[in-house]
């Protein structure tokens, strides 16, 4: 029974602790990138030119994504402010990471343009409505 037990609890912390693989280091990093640009456009405390930058939400398995992260990079207003700098930077670290370490793990299942300019999000649970 002890031995089942140390088996298990072993495991658990094995799984806990196993490298992130290819696919969940894009993922993980765009969604951190999609939400970092959430928060700057809605920071009070930016920079005029944050308003005119590309629209920034990202999606790994639609082809677009490449060509939208490339010119969110090359934007060339907003260098001056450094939350931007360094969201540009991981944009930067995603592309290559999607362009040459995984581009054989990585599965483009669309490539509509249109849905990463105006994303179809998932609908809001009525308890946050309400509250």
């Amino acid at each position: 029974m002890l031995l089942s037990l140390i088996a298990l609890l072993s495991a658990a912390l094995l799984a806990n602790t196993a490298p992130p693989t290819c696919y969940s280091r894009m993922l993980s990093l765009s969604k951190e990138i999609t939400e970092s640009f959430k928060e700057l456009q809605t920071s009070k405390a930016v920079d005029s030119c944050v308003e005119m930058l590309p629209r920034l939400y990202l999606d790994i398995h639609n082809y677009c994504v490449l060509a939208k992260l490339r010119d969110f990079v090359a934007y060339p207003r907003c260098e001056r402010v450094l939350e931007v700098s360094e969201l540009k930077e991981k944009a930067r670290s995603l592309y290559t990471i999607m362009i040459s370490y995984c581009r054989r793990d990585l599965v483009f299942l669309t490539d509509d343009c249109s849905t990463l300019e105006n994303p179809i999000l998932p609908p809001v649970e009525p308890s946050i409505i309400e509250s």
